[in-house]
């Protein structure tokens, strides 16, 4: 038996969790610790909430909200969303917490008193018009590898490459637009230059390692290590140790690798063995294991790896299996800017296996993957349901139907041989697999044994034997019931609940952790009795909004903030306005007689980006922004709770990528209503068709896909937010 420690990255507590993280971080750690458990391994998984992340605070200040409020949310619906899906934490718990101060403090404690800690003046972004130092979250550049031009402060999620302050192009405050200013501010760094030549030579002997980690490790070290700063001006997040430090807290990036032992030490406790997490840290025969996205790569190969170093005694990662991105029409997963598709809505529409299921086939262990409602429901209905569960329930029902318990087994031994080989090469398939951290190819080893079953039951045809030899029908019932058996603990890493029903569905009492993988050693009890079999899985149909809304999806709508406003030059009605959608474009809007002066200045609007530019009055429009106008007034749309700049209103539908004309967005009918009860009035009542786990009530605008139209679709960023209108306005308004 074997020791095993499992970490997963610990997410950011500012949203709910999307398809990215559970692709990403979340799902593999669960496979792996499941099946070690299955193994007979002694396991411990940890991770928890990343609760004083700056985008915590950047979501606080959105809604006007404490930090702490923002992070307690998040922290409640993801560890539900995480068990809804069967990811089975030992712990999960979050950063906030005084346990975890108590840790990060001895860590910090140590490696000061190890001289791996030093005081120093540092040049600091500091945005002169919000009057403060700016967390790099706070901060936006164009990176200088890469030319992302969304790179945060400290390191651009699309490269990887990672930066000081002063070294990005074109800085910016996200808060206010405003270009931040380099002053001198004092802080502690790490002593990270100090273990350029232990790291080399531990990386060397990471021949395990996947390459896109070894080489991405690698070329840091090539590089040359700096130091780097511990501790921020700020006041969320855990505090520093020592007097006089009022004001500055320790890093995140410092503070939340230190939760992977932290949250073990909490295990230990809870559990009332306070001692327990020692042979998972200081076990040199304890193999850990970190599972992350691909960003998070140098904080856990380099970085975390020269913490334990200078803490000492503990034991540095064994792997680091980290993924590429889970991409949506071709984008990285963000949640902070509304990029994917969240776990809470989907696990309320569908089983969690088939989710699970997706994720494990289409999990993007070498290359970035994309996902689609169309390949979700062609894999799960071609693979997961005509494969495994029609295997499932042929077997099980045909063998209930006319024997009703297990049948006894004589003869057919070049079958048996047949079987068992089958068996034994897919139990091997899946160890190898799955111990080299490779998932894909352990479920495809899953499936094709699931295959076999199919096709070997046609071949024994048990419909024509139970008319000739019961016996013999019996028999090959039962050879394909250690199929069954054999699929049903094989598939448990990656399908628990089904897993878990077929056991019961196979006359099983004892748990199947009992025994685990060794199961399939034991020969059937014939006799048991077996409850009448239930289907497992049901063919999906995944309801897709753009069949009714055709017209909609040729938009390309986003969340736009107004950063300036001024006169157009040439023109008395029209105004000029900078709008940051993501990127900062120009506007030309005729809002001058409803907005004079700055008034919509730091306003959230909605934009259609894909429009084509056009000059108006001589000074070039990038877009259009939303309004709607009645009776004399015109109000701008605007979201109806939180959302960033950038974030789609797709309404749960494909964004048109293509430029339109403005006379293409003519045709479009767009109105203001107010909703209540699935329904939306607007001058008369229609049904309000809501994207799932949208909050849509109230004055909203809505698309309809005809003028007269029965039905209608609300405009709904892609984390649920409704847009609303700047202000009172008639229902059945226009919108332009």
């Amino acid at each position: 038996m074997a020791r095993v420690l499992v970490c997963a990255a610990w997410p950011y507590a500012n949203g709910a969790l999307h398809l990215g993280h559970i692709a990403g971080s979340l799902l593999g750690p669960d496979i792996f610790a499941r099946y070690h458990r299955l193994k007979g391994d002694e396991v411990l998984m940890v991770s928890g909430s990343d609760q004083h992340g700056t985008p915590v605070t950047v979501k606080a200040e959105k809604e006007g909200v404490s930090a702490e409020e923002i992070a307690e949310r998040y922290h409640r619906i993801n560890s539900k969303a995480i068990r809804d899906l069967g990811i089975q934490f030992d712990l999960f718990t979050k950063t906030h917490n005084p346990h975890h101060y108590e840790v990060v403090h001895d860590v910090f404690r140590t490696l000061l008193e190890n001289d791996y800690l030093y005081k120093k003046g540092t040049m600091q972004y500091f945005c002169p018009k919000e009057a403060k130092f700016l967390p790099d979250r706070y901060v936006e550049g164009t990176c200088k590898r890469c030319g992302n031009e969304r790179a945060r402060g400290d390191q651009c999620e699309k490269c990887g490459a990672t930066y000081e302050a002063g070294e990005l192009d074109g800085v910016r405050c996200t808060t206010c637009g405003t270009a931040p200013e380099l002053r001198e501010t004092e802080h502690f760094f790490f002593k990270l230059s100090a273990f350029q030549e232990p790291l080399l030579r531990y990386v060397q002997g990471m021949d395990h390692w996947r390459s896109n980690v070894k080489v991405f490790t690698q070329n840091w070290l090539e590089a040359g290590l700096k130091d780097r700063a511990i501790t921020r001006d700020m006041s969320w997040g855990v505090p520093v140790p020592l007097e006089g430090w009022d004001g500055k807290v320790i890093y995140v990036w410092f503070e939340a690798v230190i939760g992977y032992l932290s949250a073990s030490k909490e295990w230990a406790k809870l559990r009332g063995t306070p001692d327990a997490w020692k042979g998972f840290w200081q076990d040199p025969e304890t193999k850990g294991y970190y599972f992350l996205g691909k960003d998070n790569i140098p904080f856990h190969t380099i970085i975390w790896p020269s913490m334990l170093m200078g803490y000492g005694g503990l034991n540095l990662p064994y792997d680091v299996p980290a993924n590429e991105f889970l991409t949506f029409k071709g984008e990285a997963f963000s949640k902070s800017r509304g990029v994917g598709v969240d776990v809470p809505s989907l696990v309320e529409r569908f089983d969690p296996d088939v989710i699970r299921y997706y994720i494990a086939s289409n999990m993007p262990e070498n290359r970035d993957t994309d996902f689609s409602l169309d390949d979700f429901e062609a894999k799960v209905n071609n693979e997961l349901v005509a494969t495994l569960g029609n295997y499932y329930h042929r077997v099980l029902s045909f063998t209930h139907k006319n024997f009703g318990s297990v049948p006894t087994f004589v003869g057919f031994g070049e079958e048996e041989r047949m079987v068992a080989e089958a068996i034994s090469r897919c139990r091997q398939q899946v160890d190898e697999s799955i111990s080299g951290c490779q998932f894909k190819p352990a479920l495809k080893a899953v499936m094709d044994l699931a295959q076999f079953g199919n096709q070997f039951f046609d071949r024994m045809a048990p419909w024509a034997l139970v008319k000739t030899d019961r016996e013999k029908c019996g028999a090959a019932l039962n050879l394909n019931l250690r199929i069954v058996r054999a699929l049903a603990l094989l598939s448990h890493a990656f399908l628990p609940f089904s897993s878990e029903r077929l056991w019961a569905q196979l006359g099983e009492k004892e748990g199947m952790y009992l025994m685990g993988l060794a199961w399939m050693d034991r020969p059937l009890v014939a006799g048991t009795a077996l409850p009448e079999p239930k289907p497992l899985f049901n063919r999906m149909v995944v309801e897709k909004m753009d069949d009714v809304f055709k017209g909609f999806e040729a938009l390309n709508l986003k969340v736009g903030k107004v950063l300036e406003v001024r006169p157009h030059p040439n023109a008395e009605k029209l105004l000029v306005i900078d709008v940051d959608i993501g990127t900062k474009i120009q506007l030309v809007a005729g809002l001058r007689a409803y907005y004079p002066g700055e008034e919509l200045k730091g306003k959230s609007i909605v934009v259609v980006s894909n429009l084509q530019p056009a000059k108006l009055r001589g000074v070039e429009s990038m877009g259009m922004l939303l309004a709607a106008e009645s009776g004399g007034k015109v109000k701008v749309l605007t979201p109806s709770g939180a959302s960033n700049p950038g974030d789609p209103v797709n309404s749960g539908m494909a964004q048109g990528e293509k430029q339109i004309s403005f006379s293409d967005f003519q045709k479009l009918t767009l109105r203001i209503g107010t909703a209540s009860n699935g329904k939306v009035t607007i001058g008369r009542e229609v049904e309000l068709k809501a994207p799932k786990g949208a909050s849509v009530s109230g004055k909203v605008a809505v698309y309809l896909p005809t003028p007269d139209a029965q039905v209608a679709l609300p405009l709904v960023t892609s984390t649920g937010v409704a847009i609303t209108v700047d202000g009172e306005i008639e229902d059945g308004a226009p919108v332009r």
